[in-house]
């Protein structure tokens, strides 16, 4: 195995392909040959860099129609599994990652992670009005949570729409799976959003890439995350790849540039080079 104080450049680049391509921290050790206590330093490290360069760069956003939604996972254990001693604490059980994606560049431009209630709700939306530059057409699901928000940090500088999912009884044959959708209701709530272009189907679809390229989401396996601060850091990883170096078949282009939050596509390589040389080695052991 590689020790973390003389991980080669080119053996950083390989651990975070692997991570972003879905591969499990054990399947990341076996194909690349670095330790995993190596590779979870790597995340904490890369994850903090990836947040703040986008922190910095996803701002002042031309952005025109956005869609919202939120993807479930769950730290340390489920809801059902915690000990009685960690229940209700942060961090632990279910956690919810809350996205806005741009319709037009399909860029991730603002996330949070925490409960499906309303001080998150309120958390992500500041930081969702903060990186717009003019007014844009938002689309949600029926999330009632929504609603505060959005009159709180939008007020009437938006065109609000929810669209509100039917479902019918769900099938115990298929935990993971609603129920049959029998149709959706459009629902204007501020402003004059166009019928035409309420939608999530794009934020829904980038959940389904999230749970591809991200292992920590795939169901029914033992990779998810220990700690909520790791997943945090994986999210960052897998949403600065997402925006800046992989290709999007729909525009034949990385988000970033589309939106003009880059002059050109990045490579793997070019996102580890924003962890300073400075930050190794690192502290020697994490839990994931």
């Amino acid at each position: 195995m590689t020790a973390m104080n003389v991980l080669p450049f080119e053996k950083r680049c390989a651990v975070i392909r692997c991570l972003v391509d879905g591969c499990s921290i054990r399947a990341t050790t076996r194909i690349t040959g670095v330790a995993k206590n190596t590779i979870q330093r790597l995340t904490r490290a890369m994850g903090e860099a990836c947040l703040e360069y986008q922190d910095q760069a996803l701002r002042n956003l031309k952005c025109r129609r956005v869609q919202m939604d939120e993807v479930w996972c769950f730290c340390y254990a489920k809801d059902k599994n915690l000990p009685d001693s960690m229940r209700g604490e942060p961090g632990v059980g279910s956690i919810w990652t809350w996205t806005a994606l741009c319709a037009d560049t399909k860029l991730l431009f603002s996330w949070r992670l925490g409960a499906r209630d309303a001080a998150t709700a309120h958390a992500f939306i500041r930081d969702v009005s903060e990186r717009l530059a003019n007014r844009v057409q938002l689309t949600t699901d029926g999330n009632r949570t929504y609603l505060d928000a959005i009159d709180d940090y939008f007020g009437c500088n938006v065109d609000f729409a929810q669209l509100v999912k039917l479902y019918g009884e769900g099938n115990e044959e298929h935990r993971y799976s609603p129920g049959k959708c029998l149709g959706a209701k459009k629902k204007a709530v501020m402003g004059q959003p166009d019928p035409d272009h309420i939608s999530t189907s794009y934020a829904e679809r980038q959940n389904l890439n999230i749970r591809m390229q991200n292992r920590r989401f795939t169901r029914l396996t033992n990779a998810f995350s220990k700690k909520a601060e790791m997943l945090a850091y994986s999210v960052s990883i897998t949403f600065m790849y997402h925006n800046f170096v992989r290709i999007h078949q729909t525009i034949k282009s990385t988000p970033a540039l589309r939106a003009g939050a880059a002059d050109r596509k990045w490579s793997i390589e070019d996102m580890v080079a924003l962890l300073p040389e400075r930050q190794w080695p690192l502290p020697e052991k994490i839990s994931n």
